[in-house]
């Protein structure tokens, strides 16, 4: 395995009670990244995704157009420290 990064994303727009977390984690699992998501109080979800580069990049750009039946406005990323996840989990609301 090579170099691995991991990023925390704010999606925001219509993106609860539109299966938004499960279609990440199948496109996770797809695309090979662990992390997690999880719905927030302020309507948004909030995840976490870790792998090589291209796969994060690669999951970055699927949040910014999300899952149909959504309408993402904006992602909002920042780096995060890798902690070795072993898959992609949905989270419990925070």
């Amino acid at each position: 395995m090579g170099r691995v990064i991991r990023r925390r994303a704010i999606v925001t727009g219509v993106v609860q009670g539109v299966g938004f977390r499960w279609s990440a984690r199948e496109k996770a699992q797809e695309l090979g990244v662990t992390g997690w998501a999880r719905n927030r109080l302020d309507g948004t979800v909030e995840t976490e995704v870790e792998g090589e580069p291209p796969a994060v990049e690669q999951m970055l750009d699927w949040l910014r157009a999300g899952p149909p039946g959504s309408a993402v406005e904006r992602v909002d990323v920042a780096e995060a420290t890798p902690d070795g996840d072993d898959a992609f989990r949905i989270r419990e609301t925070a």
